[in-house]
């Protein structure tokens, strides 16, 4: 059975928390995510906190600048529990205020820039955000005012808006900061999921969860000091705000933020800055392989790449090893409601396990069972339960939700998934995307994972059109720049790696993206309305 080593294992107690007993914790941790910071600040003063264009911030600076923030929050009345949503893309500020807010004991409910204003509406109003801060250039997007009657000040970061006051201002007060005390189990970041399926839950990360996360990416990828990880994702997703900047914050880190990613900046930014980590999607690996010449860049220092959100092809793992061979690939599995991680790839398996997304993080417990709740056995498929400290208490203000996703101390994840004798877990699909065609079960994280491979496909989804002899059908959308490629030529690939039930009936063809949501993931609800 594989398993972490025993310097790690041995920093395990049981404990209980949240009502639920028998939780594996570290027990070695700090308090709550403010004394986190301070002991980056008192263990690394004068090392580089954050890079962001020309902005380098050492953790002596950092800490200045977050406890002006704070104190201008607390000046204007903003107290323990207040929410405080960050409507800001990647930069120095978005972590600035994301730390003033938890200084003073207030709630981050960080916000995905590309929510348009009907949702933005839903999650200020659910969230009851007191304050909100908001890039400059997206003014237009915001409700108005008597949409939002708890939504007491605004403000505008990198420029000035009507109906907002400027961010600098704000950094001005004198005001005397008195220290605030946090219990871990408290609140300290509400995530909204995307809200594909219907309204969108806000997850309630709470100091003890975020802190686990941390712990696990430092342990699991081996990371100590002088590491500089390369924030590339959207900071307001769960993986950019937990895998990239708390995770650098408990290592003592540099968070190197880009604003945007795009591929020959990324590769750039990646050698200027010696970065060590990163943890992205499948897709921006891609990208850079098919645009640039990595031999161009000295990537020398780059040791751990992580990957989570979607398979990655066979193709593009050897293709890395190929041009990076000391890049160490590290698959991670997790969701907003698991605060990140919930299993990782242990280092230098990436590529013999590269179909497993690797075995349970110290802290939790995976259980697979079917349709009834009961344990299946090794390679059996059924739902992934999840348990542990860095499993999210629930949803804000949501207790239904809570109460049907949320059972004696799992989280039932939605995923499907099996668990062979060494402990190793592969994720299949969700559930709600397995496609059953004539009583066979077809999951689409399959089909799309052969198809990927393919070097005429950018990326596709794989979903059921309803049939009334099968009951479904596959029916799969491709996204490719060959005007050549066609439908036999899916259907041959697919038959060439796959059962014969699994090559797809129907192929739609596109040169442009499939449609995504604001986090990044595609929306294969909007294809099915399309079938």
């Amino acid at each position: 059975m594989q398993d972490w080593p025993a310097t790690i294992l041995d920093q395990i107690a049981t404990e209980t928390h949240f009502d639920r007993a028998d939780i594996k914790c570290f027990s070695l941790r700090p308090s709550d995510l403010n004394a986190m910071v301070r002991q980056a600040v008192a263990r690394n003063p004068n090392g580089e906190a954050l890079v962001c264009d020309d902005i380098r911030l050492t953790y002596h600076q950092l800490d200045a600048q977050i406890d002006a923030i704070a104190a201008g929050l607390a000046e204007m009345g903003v107290t323990k529990g207040d929410r405080v949503a960050l409507l800001l893309s990647n930069g120095p500020e978005f972590l600035v205020v994301l730390l003033a807010s938890l200084r003073i004991g207030a709630v981050a409910v960080p916000i995905n820039v590309r929510e348009q204003t009907p949702e933005l509406k839903e999650i200020l109003n659910d969230s009851g955000a007191s304050v909100l801060f908001h890039d400059a250039g997206i003014a237009q997007k915001l409700p108005s005012q008597s949409d939002l009657p708890a939504l007491q000040n605004r403000f505008s970061v990198g420029g000035t808006s009507a109906g907002s006051q400027d961010y600098e201002t704000l950094a001005a007060s004198d005001f005397a900061l008195v220290p605030v005390s946090v219990e871990e189990e408290e609140t300290a970041v509400i995530l909204y999921t995307s809200g594909t399926t219907g309204r969108p839950k806000g997850a309630m990360l709470t100091h003890l969860n975020i802190i686990h996360s941390a712990m696990h990416f430092e342990l699991c990828m081996e990371l100590g000091a002088g590491e500089r990880s390369l924030l590339a994702v959207p900071a307001s997703h769960v993986t950019g705000l937990v895998a990239t900047l708390f995770t650098m914050l408990r290592t003592a880190g540099c968070s190197v933020i880009m604003r945007a990613f795009k591929a020959d900046e990324f590769l750039a930014l990646a050698a200027r800055e010696k970065v060590t980590q990163t943890l992205m999607v499948p897709a921006m690996y891609n990208l850079f392989l098919l645009r640039c010449e990595v031999a161009d860049y000295d990537l020398s220092y780059w040791r751990i790449g992580g990957y989570g959100g979607a398979p990655m092809a066979q193709s593009t793992i050897e293709e890395l090893s190929e041009k990076l061979p000391d890049l160490v690939l590290v698959n991670a599995y997790g969701s907003t409601e698991l605060t990140s991680p919930a299993t990782i790839l242990p280092l230098g398996l990436g590529a013999t396990r590269s179909d497993s997304i690797g075995i349970a993080v110290p802290c939790a417990e995976i259980r697979v069972v079917n349709a009834q709740g009961r344990d299946v056995g090794s390679d059996e498929h059924g739902e992934l339960w999840i348990k542990g400290p860095m499993v999210v208490p629930g949803y804000w203000n949501n207790p239904e939700k809570t109460a049907q996703e949320f059972h004696n101390g799992f989280w039932k994840s939605g995923d499907i998934g099996s668990r062979d004798i060494h402990g190793f877990v592969r994720l299949h699909d969700r559930s709600k995307d397995m496609i059953i065609r004539g009583g066979y079960n077809i999951y689409s994280a399959e089909v799309e994972n052969t198809l990927t491979a393919h070097i005429d496909v950018i990326e596709c989804a794989a979903i059921g059109q309803p049939d009334p002899v099968l009951g479904e059908k596959l029916h799969v959308f491709v996204h490719t720049n060959n005007p050549a490629f066609d439908v036999a030529a899916v259907k041959a690939h697919c038959a060439a790696h796959l059962a014969d039930y699994k090559t797809p009936d129907f192929v739609t063809f596109s040169a442009d993206p499939l449609p995504r949501n604001a986090n990044g993931k595609i929306v294969k609800k909007t294809l099915r309305e399309m079938v």
